[in-house]
This record gives structure tokens, sequence and C-alpha cells, in this order.
């Protein structure tokens, strides 16, 4: 009985923060004692996994009640960040602009790697250049 108040207890801390080794130390056990539990008990490990999910939940509203705090405050950063997760039309610039990013750094990383410079991309070197990433980015 009292390794079930134990139990219950941890998965009471776990539905509060969502973070075993916490739930662990508020609870007064050791996280090996409980993933040894997980392991042995599918009931506890299902009732652990329900737990942490409702401790994310918790989180997740508390989360977005405070960005919702800062937007009121007219706070900038979170204005945008509101914008580019959850609004339609910013979300797909936003991706589009990470898009972009991340393909400026594989032109940067082929530049590097194959060792060109700026005298590479003059029109005199420009064919040479073009055939030599080409070769590059066929031989992946």
């Amino acid at each position: 009985m009292k390794k079930h108040r134990i139990q219950q207890k941890f998965l009471d801390e776990l539905k509060q923060i969502p973070i075993v080794r916490i739930a662990c130390e508020r609870s007064g056990i050791s996280h090996n004692s409980v993933y040894r539990w997980r392991a042995e008990d599918p009931r506890f490990a299902s009732l652990m996994d329900e737990a942490l999910a409702e401790g994310e939940d918790f989180v997740n509203d508390l989360t977005e009640s405070k960005l919702l705090t800062l937007i009121k405050e007219k706070q900038f950063a979170a204005i945008r960040f509101w914008l580019t997760h959850r609004h339609p039309i910013y979300k797909k610039r936003i991706e589009a602009v990470t898009t972009e990013t991340n393909n400026d750094a594989e032109e940067e990383r082929i530049i590097k790697e194959l060792g060109l410079t700026e005298e590479d991309f003059t029109d005199e070197k420009r064919d040479i250049t073009v055939r030599r990433i080409a070769d590059y980015l066929s031989s992946r």
C-alpha cells in the first residue's frame, strides 16, 4: 500500500510539472525506482504517460496565458512569436525565410568545403566554378 501512495504522489507531481526528475525530487523517490516501476508495471506506465500528457497540457495552457499577457502589454517579441506560429499568412512568410536561410547556409557550406573565393565567381572563372559545384553536388 505504501508503494501505491508513493506512486500516486509522484503521478500528482508529474501532472503539475511534467519533468520526471523534478517529480521524483518532490515525491522523495529516485528516478531509478520510477523507471523500474514503469518497466515492470504496464498500468503504472500508462498512468505515467497520462500524467505527463496532463502536465504538458497544463504547462502549455500556462505558457499560452503568459504569452497572451505579453501580447496585451504590446511586447513585440510575443506578438511576432504568436503571428509566426499561429497566423497562416505570417507562418508562410517565416517558412519561406527559413527555407531561404537554410539554402544560404548550404551554399556557404559548399563554398567553404570547395575552398571557393570571390575570385572564383568572377566572369572569367564562373563557368569553371559552376562545373566544380555541379560535380561536387552530383558526387554526393
